[in-house]
């Protein structure tokens, strides 16, 4: 059992890690973060992606929590933590969310929509802080 996290080396992705390791921390779980990488990713793009993976992972290290890092090719976002969260047997799902506009607030991000209603678990979104 474990924690699923979706990130990317954003503001966002910052924070659904760090409430991540908070409830990993809090539960005595793994956390397993997943990035989805897209189909029509440049080498450069990929090399960056991989060094942001690297990184996350020497701060899990660091912090000594329990994780398992994947970069996954399918390039479904959505697909990509549900399929990972059924893998795993996870307890919760953790996803960054951007701040919306009043109009935007109406309609989630689809890849967000659909894990928060297809998961196999509870789901927790967070923001960045201001």
């Amino acid at each position: 059992m474990g924690i699923v996290v979706g990130y990317l080396a954003t503001p966002e992705g910052h924070a659904a890690l760090d409430a991540a390791v908070t409830e990993a921390q809090r539960r005595s779980l793994t956390v397993v973060v997943v990035l989805s990488a897209r189909p029509d990713e440049t080498p450069e793009r990929r090399a960056e992606t991989e060094q942001a993976l690297v990184r996350v992972r020497e701060e899990l290290d660091a912090i000594g929590v329990a994780h398992d890092v994947r970069l996954l090719d399918g390039g479904d976002v959505a697909d990509d933590l549900i399929s990972t969260a059924e893998e795993v047997g996870a307890e919760l799902v953790v996803l960054g969310l951007r701040r919306r506009s009043p109009v935007g607030k109406l309609i989630l991000g689809s890849n967000a929509q659909r894990v928060l209603f297809d998961a196999p678990c509870p789901v927790l979104t967070v923001k960045p802080t201001a």
